[in-house]
């Protein structure tokens, strides 16, 4: 699935995420473009800190997704577990963390995620 296909229009709010995956999925592809405002919006305001700095340094580049729990169109709240993988100074390296999503004002929302050894 090409970026036009799939995060883009996300990304740019002409379609809204319609899972908290596909939120997830939206989220990591900003992380990789270095979209931060796309981060911030998506971000539930009660978690969402003030600014967000991303580090340029590091490529994103494969996002697996382990297991999702709720996160439909008919759920209220859903978790995503996932490992991303990441370049950084010419090391490989991985995170791999179990978000957790909420509907606000109508759309998914990022609340907060437990990061553990990948």
């Amino acid at each position: 699935m090409t970026f036009d296909e799939c995060c883009g229009p996300v990304l740019s709010g002409v379609r809204k995420a319609g899972t908290a995956e596909a939120l997830m999925r939206s989220r990591f592809t900003a992380f990789a473009v270095g979209d931060s405002g796309y981060l911030l919006a998506s971000w539930h305001p009660r978690t969402r800190p003030r600014t967000l700095d991303l580090d340029d340094t590091i490529e994103w580049y494969r996002l697996n997704i382990e297991s999702v729990s709720g996160g439909t169109p008919f759920d209220t709240a859903g978790e995503v577990t996932f490992t991303a993988h990441h370049r950084h100074d010419g090391t490989r390296g991985r995170l791999h963390e179990r978000s957790r999503f909420e509907r606000h004002d109508g759309h998914w929302v990022y609340v907060d995620g437990v990061v553990s050894p990948g």
